[in-house]
């Protein structure tokens, strides 16, 4: 197998596994992965994990390596609150949520974390394209729940305030209707209450 070849075959999935090659090349040589390593024409990004050197060209690849390699997920929490402008900070690491348990990967190409949630509470995101990836990422009334709910310091208004949310940001893009009703299958009596205390932060 030669490195041209290789490329050629994975060129447009930016992100493989040992098991996608597996299925391309079932022979192939696995020194041929450190040697390319080595010379710097892929990247390990965890175990059984590759991509190009290219990918960081890519708009929000970070977005991708995290829905790809711990499945399933999707982003979400401060993450997906700094996509939409509703929180003021950046963000270093790529934060996202799962149905498996609450993990954490250290890589080059950033970190990325997992938080756990019941599989009953995986839904509420969304399949977003950018330049040629599609990513899934939390709706935005999603985004706020998982944060709301996974965050046992916040408690009260003034919590609430030194998070220094973005008002008309979420005015702009929160359905509070839609956001309560994904609220309800929460079951959570502690979820409504600091619902309760976003919103009259927020139109206050």
């Amino acid at each position: 197998m030669q490195f041209i070849e290789f490329k050629n075959k994975f060129k447009n999935q930016n992100i493989f596994s040992k098991k996608d090659i597996e299925k391309q090349f079932p022979k192939y040589n696995k020194m041929n992965l450190v040697n390319w390593q080595k010379k710097g024409y892929i990247k390990k990004i965890r175990n059984s994990w590759y991509c190009f050197p290219e990918i960081k060209e890519i708009v929000n690849y970070n977005f991708l390596i995290a829905n790809k390699i711990y499945k399933p997920s999707y982003v979400s929490l401060e993450t997906a609150l700094s996509f939409y402008g509703f929180i003021p900070e950046g963000v270093f690491l790529t934060s996202s949520v799962s149905s498996l348990k609450t993990q954490e990967y250290k890589t080059e190409l950033g970190v990325f974390s997992y938080k756990s949630i019941k599989k009953n509470l995986f839904f509420g995101y969304k399949l977003l394209n950018f330049d040629v990836i599609t990513i899934k990422i939390a709706e935005p009334e999603k985004a706020l729940l998982d944060f709301l709910y996974l965050k046992k310091t916040i408690n009260d208004i003034e919590d609430i305030k030194a998070i220094r949310f973005n008002k008309e940001e979420i005015k702009l893009l929160v359905d509070f209707k839609k956001l309560n009703n994904y609220a309800s299958l929460f079951k959570s009596k502690k979820l409504n209450s600091k619902i309760k205390i976003l919103e009259k932060y927020i139109y206050a």
